[in-house]
């Protein structure tokens, strides 16, 4: 199965205060590159898209963006009662032995752990965590990708096999058609040669020169080398390994075989289905294009 180059995959997380969504996309590309948009202070985050990306791809132009938002509610500040419980306590030993005044509730508010933010994003051990939990939605909207790529390679395929078809039916065609190449050569010949000379021109060299200039256009290697190659092409549409650039290496050979048959060509009904042989072969570059 032939793996296409563009594609969209979504994924979405959450951990703590904090909720995110990835969306990954691709197009064509000659290599594999990536451009990242996370959130600040996610820097590391693009290493760990990246290694995903290399994992699952080999070509393509790939965005990749994540968006993260910390919930206002779970983010907001709330009393930790047990801890200002034992600052209370201790405070009124103190006031009881007069060694300090009642606490004011600015300076209890201040001690630590009475007033707890919630998640803190600065803490390492959350921010790792968070990080960590980002890396396997990065990995998850990757997965969504690779899986959409195949989907469109799968119907890419149908479309490269039915060019291929068509390329081998005007093959069959112009094989029909070069089989009428060497009478219509000879008897142009023996007319052009009439009118120069008259009727002193010998059937012998008519006949000698026309089966020169029939060997000049013999296309047989050419339609040869065509099936070769679409034959080729065919089994590569079956490899599971990517075959983009072999299938466009493909590509030029059938295009210069097309263009050889077409400059070797002598009847009109040759030139036609050259032609035609040659619109097949560009089509299937053009659909190519999108194959990773």
């Amino acid at each position: 199965m032939i793996s296409s180059m563009t594609g969209f995959g979504r994924a979405e997380g959450a951990r703590g205060a904090w909720s995110w969504a990835v969306e990954a996309r691709s197009v064509n590309g000659r290599n594999l590159d990536l451009r990242f948009r996370g959130p600040p202070g996610f820097e590391s985050l693009e290493r760990l898209a990246r290694e995903a990306a290399q994992s699952r791809f080999q070509r393509g132009q790939l965005s990749v963006s994540l968006q993260a938002r910390r919930s206002e509610a779970a983010g907001g500040a709330r009393i930790n009662r047990d801890q200002l419980e034992r600052y209370l306590a201790l405070a009124a030993e103190l006031a009881d032995d007069k060694r300090a005044a009642p606490p004011r509730l600015d300076g209890l508010l201040a001690l630590r752990g009475v007033v707890d933010f919630g998640d803190d994003i600065d803490d390492p051990e959350v921010r790792s965590a968070v990080e960590a939990a980002m890396g396997q939605t990065l990995s998850a909207a990757m997965d969504a990708l690779k899986q959409a790529r195949l989907s469109e390679g799968e119907a890419l395929a149908q479309i490269l096999g039915g060019l291929l078809a068509r390329m081998e039916v005007e093959a069959g065609e112009a094989e029909s058609a070069a089989a009428a190449q060497g009478p219509a050569i000879r008897d142009r010949f023996a007319s052009r040669l009439t009118d120069l000379l008259g009727e002193t021109a010998a059937p012998d060299r008519i006949l000698q020169e026309a089966a020169v200039m029939a060997a000049k256009a013999d296309v047989r290697e050419e339609l040869d080398r065509l099936a070769s190659h679409v034959a080729s092409a065919r089994k590569l549409l079956g490899e599971a390994t990517p075959v983009g650039r072999r299938l466009d290496f493909l590509t030029q050979e059938l295009m210069r075989e097309a263009n050889t048959l077409c400059a070797k060509a002598a009847t009109t009904s040759l030139t036609s289905v050259g032609l035609a042989l040659k619109a097949a072969i560009d089509q299937f570059r053009e659909q190519v294009q999108n194959v990773e």
